[in-house]
């Protein structure tokens, strides 16, 4: 005989497997990024609308569930994108050039060697200022929730 403990058993399993299932590819899991070096002449530059993008890794780490790094040459009078928010937090480190962010609902001219840090969910934007290129690495990094929550 069937009980409904059963049955609330198996609809339980059922529900897990066709997840399992349907899931999109990229919930397959990545590799762990472990010590690496990027080297600059590595470094694959891709033209884009506002420049080149030289992307180093978009991988989880053994303490965060995606780390993205990546290199945009912007050109003068660009922006790479209109001022936006996401929950991952965000280092720019300005390489060359000269540029202003958005931080803080203000806009504020940033040299090279500053660094630029966006909170999570805060408002942030970035565009050249400049007459030459601007060079800038961004670091960008979505938090471990399964570590979180312990």
């Amino acid at each position: 005989m069937i009980t409904r403990r059963d049955v609330l058993a198996g609809l339980a399993a059922m529900s897990c497997t066709a997840e399992a299932l349907t899931a999109p590819e990229s919930s397959v899991a990545q590799p762990i990024l472990g010590p690496t070096v990027f080297a600059w002449n590595d470094m694959k530059p891709v033209k884009n609308d506002h420049g080149e993008v030289r992307q180093l890794c978009k991988t989880p780490t053994a303490t965060v569930d995606q780390l993205e790094m990546h290199v945009t040459t912007l050109d003068p009078g660009q922006s790479p994108h209109p001022p936006h928010r996401h929950v991952n937090e965000e280092l720019i480190i300005l390489r060359e050039g000269h540029v202003e962010t958005l931080s803080d609902g203000k806009w504020l001219k940033v040299e090279p060697g500053s660094v630029i840090f966006n909170a999570s969910n805060s408002l942030h934007g970035l565009r050249n200022i400049g007459s030459t290129p601007a060079v800038y690495h961004v670091i960008n990094w979505s938090p471990n929730k399964q570590m979180a929550a312990r």
